[in-house]
Protein backbone atom coordinates (compact mmCIF):
# COMPACT_ATOMS: atom_id res chain seq x y z
CA UNK A 1 0.00 0.00 0.00
CA UNK A 2 1.54 3.39 -0.92
CA UNK A 3 0.54 6.87 -0.37
CA UNK A 4 -0.63 8.77 2.42
CA UNK A 5 -1.68 7.19 5.45
CA UNK A 6 -4.05 10.17 6.91
CA UNK A 7 -6.85 11.90 6.15
CA UNK A 8 -7.57 15.47 4.96
CA UNK A 9 -9.17 18.01 6.94
CA UNK A 10 -11.95 17.56 4.26
CA UNK A 11 -11.82 14.30 3.83
CA UNK A 12 -12.35 13.78 7.57
CA UNK A 13 -15.16 15.97 7.87
CA UNK A 14 -16.41 13.88 5.10
CA UNK A 15 -16.28 10.59 6.60
CA UNK A 16 -17.91 12.40 9.89
CA UNK A 17 -20.86 13.55 7.48
CA UNK A 18 -21.44 9.91 6.52
CA UNK A 19 -23.71 7.43 8.19
CA UNK A 20 -22.72 3.81 6.51
CA UNK A 21 -19.15 2.65 4.57
CA UNK A 22 -18.53 -0.59 3.34
CA UNK A 23 -15.96 -3.02 5.05
CA UNK A 24 -14.20 -5.13 2.49
CA UNK A 25 -11.84 -8.41 4.03
CA UNK A 26 -10.39 -11.18 2.20
CA UNK A 27 -9.57 -14.89 3.62
CA UNK A 28 -6.25 -16.68 3.91
CA UNK A 29 -7.14 -17.17 0.26
CA UNK A 30 -7.57 -13.66 -0.77
CA UNK A 31 -11.15 -14.37 -1.45
CA UNK A 32 -13.11 -10.93 -0.82
CA UNK A 33 -15.85 -10.34 1.66
CA UNK A 34 -17.40 -6.62 1.46
CA UNK A 35 -19.94 -6.03 4.38
CA UNK A 36 -22.27 -2.54 5.19
CA UNK A 37 -20.94 -0.92 8.57
CA UNK A 38 -21.48 1.39 11.29
CA UNK A 39 -18.34 3.20 11.89
CA UNK A 40 -16.61 5.99 14.45
CA UNK A 41 -13.54 8.37 13.28
CA UNK A 42 -11.24 9.63 15.56
CA UNK A 43 -9.19 11.09 13.74
CA UNK A 44 -6.32 8.40 13.38
CA UNK A 45 -8.46 5.35 13.46
CA UNK A 46 -11.81 3.76 12.13
CA UNK A 47 -14.16 1.34 14.71
CA UNK A 48 -16.69 -0.59 13.97
CA UNK A 49 -18.64 -2.74 16.83
CA UNK A 50 -19.87 -6.51 16.63
CA UNK A 51 -23.00 -5.59 17.62
CA UNK A 52 -26.50 -7.29 18.57
CA UNK A 53 -28.11 -6.68 15.45
CA UNK A 54 -29.29 -10.02 13.74
CA UNK A 55 -26.59 -12.27 12.61
CA UNK A 56 -26.44 -16.00 11.24
CA UNK A 57 -23.91 -17.04 13.66
CA UNK A 58 -22.21 -15.58 16.71
CA UNK A 59 -20.08 -12.61 16.48
CA UNK A 60 -16.87 -14.28 16.85
CA UNK A 61 -17.54 -16.71 13.60
CA UNK A 62 -18.67 -14.24 11.50
CA UNK A 63 -16.71 -13.70 8.31
CA UNK A 64 -14.70 -10.56 8.73
CA UNK A 65 -13.81 -11.80 12.12
CA UNK A 66 -12.41 -14.54 10.43
CA UNK A 67 -10.70 -12.89 8.04
CA UNK A 68 -9.24 -9.81 9.99
CA UNK A 69 -8.26 -13.23 12.21
CA UNK A 70 -6.11 -14.46 8.99
CA UNK A 71 -4.51 -11.61 7.66
CA UNK A 72 -5.17 -8.17 9.62
CA UNK A 73 -5.97 -6.29 6.60
CA UNK A 74 -8.99 -4.54 5.80
CA UNK A 75 -10.50 -1.74 3.44
CA UNK A 76 -13.33 0.96 4.27
CA UNK A 77 -15.10 2.71 1.51
CA UNK A 78 -17.25 5.32 2.70
CA UNK A 79 -18.85 7.57 -0.15
CA UNK A 80 -21.68 9.80 -1.58
CA UNK A 81 -24.21 9.03 -3.79
CA UNK A 82 -26.43 11.84 -5.18
CA UNK A 83 -28.69 12.29 -8.52
CA UNK A 84 -26.20 15.52 -9.10
CA UNK A 85 -23.51 13.44 -9.72
CA UNK A 86 -21.42 16.34 -9.31
CA UNK A 87 -22.13 15.52 -5.62
CA UNK A 88 -20.54 11.93 -6.00
CA UNK A 89 -17.58 11.06 -3.95
CA UNK A 90 -15.36 8.67 -1.71
CA UNK A 91 -12.88 8.24 0.87
CA UNK A 92 -11.15 4.57 0.38
CA UNK A 93 -8.92 3.81 3.18
CA UNK A 94 -6.88 0.62 3.39
CA UNK A 95 -5.22 -0.52 6.14
CA UNK A 96 -4.42 -2.77 9.14
CA UNK A 97 -7.44 -4.51 10.81
CA UNK A 98 -7.25 -5.63 14.22
CA UNK A 99 -9.93 -6.75 16.64
CA UNK A 100 -9.99 -4.68 20.29
CA UNK A 101 -11.24 -7.06 23.28
CA UNK A 102 -13.20 -5.35 26.02
CA UNK A 103 -11.11 -3.95 28.57
CA UNK A 104 -8.87 -2.64 26.39
CA UNK A 105 -8.60 1.03 26.42
CA UNK A 106 -9.28 1.76 22.88
CA UNK A 107 -12.23 -0.43 23.23
CA UNK A 108 -13.95 2.10 25.66
CA UNK A 109 -12.97 4.52 23.69
CA UNK A 110 -14.50 3.23 20.81
CA UNK A 111 -17.85 2.38 22.41
CA UNK A 112 -18.00 6.07 23.63
CA UNK A 113 -17.60 7.63 19.92
CA UNK A 114 -20.12 5.13 18.47
CA UNK A 115 -22.58 5.83 20.98
CA UNK A 116 -22.81 9.40 19.94
CA UNK A 117 -23.06 8.47 16.87
CA UNK A 118 -25.42 6.13 16.73
CA UNK A 119 -28.02 6.29 19.27
CA UNK A 120 -29.01 3.06 18.34
CA UNK A 121 -26.12 1.62 20.19
CA UNK A 122 -26.63 3.20 23.26
CA UNK A 123 -28.70 0.15 24.26
CA UNK A 124 -26.82 -2.18 23.53
CA UNK A 125 -24.58 -4.11 25.52
CA UNK A 126 -21.33 -3.68 23.17
CA UNK A 127 -18.69 -4.28 26.22
CA UNK A 128 -19.11 -7.93 26.02
CA UNK A 129 -18.09 -7.81 22.30
CA UNK A 130 -14.80 -7.04 20.52
CA UNK A 131 -14.43 -4.09 17.87
CA UNK A 132 -12.60 -4.22 14.54
CA UNK A 133 -10.10 -1.47 14.54
CA UNK A 134 -8.82 -0.05 10.96
CA UNK A 135 -5.37 2.40 11.43
CA UNK A 136 -5.18 3.81 7.61
CA UNK A 137 -2.00 2.86 5.70
CA UNK A 138 -3.42 4.35 2.88
CA UNK A 139 -5.82 6.99 1.98
CA UNK A 140 -7.23 8.06 -1.42
CA UNK A 141 -10.53 10.26 -2.61
CA UNK A 142 -12.24 11.03 -5.36
CA UNK A 143 -14.78 13.38 -6.37
CA UNK A 144 -16.58 16.20 -4.40
CA UNK A 145 -15.79 15.21 -0.58
CA UNK A 146 -16.51 18.32 0.65
CA UNK A 147 -20.01 19.35 2.75
CA UNK A 148 -22.67 19.08 1.38
CA UNK A 149 -24.40 22.25 0.66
Amino acid sequence: MAGRATLTAQEAQFVQEQRVGHLATSDEAGHPYVVPVCYAFDGERFYTPLDEKPKRVEANKLRRVRNIEARHEAALVIDRYAEDWSQLGYVFVQGHADLLAPGDALHAHALRLLRERYPQYRDMNLETQRVIVITPASVTSWGSVKAQH
